[in-house]
């Protein structure tokens, strides 16, 4: 893992009074103005100058700038605490906090989710098993009146010295069904030799669970034990890098979770605390965490970065009633944070993440939408799987399955209508709508041009950029013009000290 970069801004230099973890860099008053090397926690045992301000808003990230309890704060180091949701520290807390917390604070985030094809069920069991595409596994049977191992994954992975792990499982069982979550760690070079074990109930799995490995190098296999009899149905296992409750992926990252367990990450930077917020979705990842962060973080305004991890790369953002209104409810609780009206709010997102952009749109009303790659038609995204792309995008049919219930015309009319009757139904006439899109796009073929025949307020600016070339074919050229839209949207429509009318 990369070293944690630390700034200490003070009278007296802490390497020289206390002890420095290792794997640190540590810099006492000397600013290094690299934007490609940002400091990973900020000390501030004295007050900043005027000249400062603007070069550690660059240079530091939100939620890990922390401020001596006794320093009276002047007015620049108010406002960068308040820009970086500063904490504030005690001297007797020092080092503690370095001993303990530092860690915490690594720069490279890391989840994943286990691999459904890695899954293998147990011999010993008897009962039906179904295959649900890249979604789930259902067992249905009889597990024993003990505890028993009833699937498994292959291809142990890694756990190094001082690192913890958070695990999540999505799952469904009858009530009649018990389960455990054994993880199982070896010595690194190791398959027999057990350094540690960890077991979990169904209690303990109602909120994410955390293994930590002060020891050694190991790798861990992971399996569920069952007992009772009825159905249980296996949909994911996610793992990710701990912060040991610092936040999840980044320092200050916020996890939602719905009651049938599936889960929606954000996480916010409040930025210059200007006009306007700029609500980013994830695109398709098959490795989680939050997509377009140094990318909103340098255009200084606050911004909200918005993932999802179901199946394999996302599920569009879609779901239940309430999984949807819970997106709505954390863009509307930092817009009241901000004291931003929905004409200071700006979505955007690059392909799967151009769905949310635009779907929510329809809730939030914003002053402006900008989306490259556009994605709309979902159904059709999955029939084109079938028709002219297969093995391009399978993961389309498995949304297609798991929003419509089944993979035939009428769940693919069913999806599209899900989106373009709420479409429909709102009012744009103070949104504008900025658009790259693929000429030969091979996923939604006419989402721009569907797109335009769906607008049917007056007056409203719609901005389109066509670029040759298949879905996937040139993500450089869309990001460019991306990018350069929401340059001119902030520099044109929220100019300094002026909030969007």
């Amino acid at each position: 893992m990369d070293n944690i970069r630390i700034l200490q801004l003070g009278n007296r230099d802490w390497s020289q009074e206390y002890t420095i973890p290792e794997g640190v860099e540590f810099f006492y008053n000397v600013i290094e103005d690299d934007d490609k090397k940002l400091y990973d926690l900020l000390f501030l045992d004295r007050n900043i100058e005027k000249e400062e301000l603007d070069l550690l808003r660059k240079l530091t990230k939100a939620y890990t700038v922390f401020v001596m309890a006794s320093l009276e704060q002047n007015v620049w180091t108010k406002e960068l605490c308040k820009s970086k949701k500063a904490e504030k520290l005690s001297e007797t807390e020092i080092p503690e906090f370095l001993k303990k917390e530092v860690r915490n604070y690594f720069p490279g985030p890391y989840g994943e989710k286990y691999k459904l094809c890695d899954l293998t069920v147990a011999q010993n069991f008897q009962g039906k098993v179904m295959w649900e595409g890249n979604y789930s596994v259902v067992l249905d049977g009889m597990y024993g009146r003990e505890f028993q191992q009833v699937v498994f994954w292959r291809n142990n992975i890694p756990v190094f010295q001082g690192q913890a792990i958070d695990f999540w499982l999505e799952y469904q069982c009858d009530p009649d069904v018990e389960i455990t979550l054994e993880i199982v760690q070896f010595y690194s070079g190791s398959v027999d030799e057990v350094m540690n074990r960890w077991e979990f109930t169904a209690e303990d799995l109602s909120d994410i669970v955390t293994i930590d490995n002060p020891i050694a190098d190991g790798t861990i296999f992971v399996s569920i034990r069952a007992k009772g009899y009825g159905y249980l149905r296996i949909i994911a296992l996610h793992d990710r890098y701990s912060r040991r409750g610092r936040g999840y992926f980044l320092p200050g990252g916020k996890r939602s979770v719905v009651t049938n367990r599936e889960e929606i990450f954000y996480y916010f930077d409040p930025g210059n605390l200007k006009p306007p917020l700029n609500v980013y979705f994830s695109g398709y990842k098959t490795m989680e965490g939050f997509e377009g962060y140094y990318m909103m973080k340098k255009r200084e305004h606050p911004y909200l970065l918005i993932a999802e991890p179901r199946l394999e790369g996302g599920c569009f953002y879609m779901g239940n009633e309430e999984y949807e209104g819970r997106i709505v409810e954390i863009i509307r609780e930092h817009m009241k944070e901000l004291g931003f009206s929905s004409q200071e709010v700006i979505l955007s997102g690059l392909s799967m993440g151009t769905f949310g952009a635009l779907y929510y749109g329809c809730e939030i009303h914003p002053h402006a939408i900008i989306v490259g790659k556009p994605l709309t038609s979902i159904g059709n995204v999955a029939a084109n799987e079938k028709r002219h792309r297969p093995g391009g995008f399978p993961t389309s049919l498995d949304v297609l399955m798991y929003q419509a219930n089944g993979t035939e015309e009428e769940n693919v009319n069913w999806l599209n209508h899900k989106f373009w009757d709420k479409f429909d139904e709102t009012d744009w006439r103070e949104s504008k709508f900025i658009v790259a899109y693929m000429i030969e796009d091979d996923y939604d073929t006419t989402a721009y041009q569907t797109l335009l025949s769906h607008i049917h307020s007056d007056g409203i600016e719609i901005y389109g950029k066509g670029i040759h070339g298949r879905h996937n074919d040139n993500t450089e050229a869309i990001v460019s013009w991306f990018t350069s839209q929401l340059d001119k949207v902030l520099r044109e429509d929220f100019k300094e000290g002026q909030n969007a009318e």
